[in-house]
């Protein structure tokens, strides 16, 4: 799964906390990443570990211009666990991994900078 924003977009409407709540962002690790020259744009095919109580999902992520294949398993990285598996060719991406565009839009993972326990949910 991906949404491309640019830095430029303005701010979304309000929302309510409990609209925030609603979203459940949590942290995986990388289990694996494959290529998926199926896609229309380039992107990996992830399988990422969210602990015992969300388990082990897939996601789509376009994050081929600053990532290596071998450089992605072990990393944490934060997703939405909540939203709708959704087909990306013949794909079911389950989760939404999240990155934040650099200057020219290529997408950078969202991750903690410290360790902390998979399956951890964003406040």
């Amino acid at each position: 799964m991906h949404v491309t924003h640019s830095p430029g977009d303005p701010a979304a409407d309000p929302i309510t906390f409990e609209d925030f709540l609603k979203v459940d962002v949590r942290v995986g690790r990388v289990v694996t990443a494959e290529a998926f020259p199926e896609a229309r744009k380039p992107a990996y095919k992830l399988t990422i570990d969210f602990g015992p109580t969300i388990g082990v999902k897939r996601s789509s992520a376009q994050i081929t211009e600053h990532y290596a294949l071998e450089d992605l398993p072990g990393r944490l990285v934060a997703a939405v666990v909540n939203f709708p598996p959704r087909q990306i060719g013949k794909f079911m991406s389950e989760v939404l991994t999240l990155g934040f565009p650099d200057e020219r839009g290529a997408v950078v993972l969202f991750a903690p900078d410290k360790a902390v326990p998979i399956g951890g949910r964003l406040f």
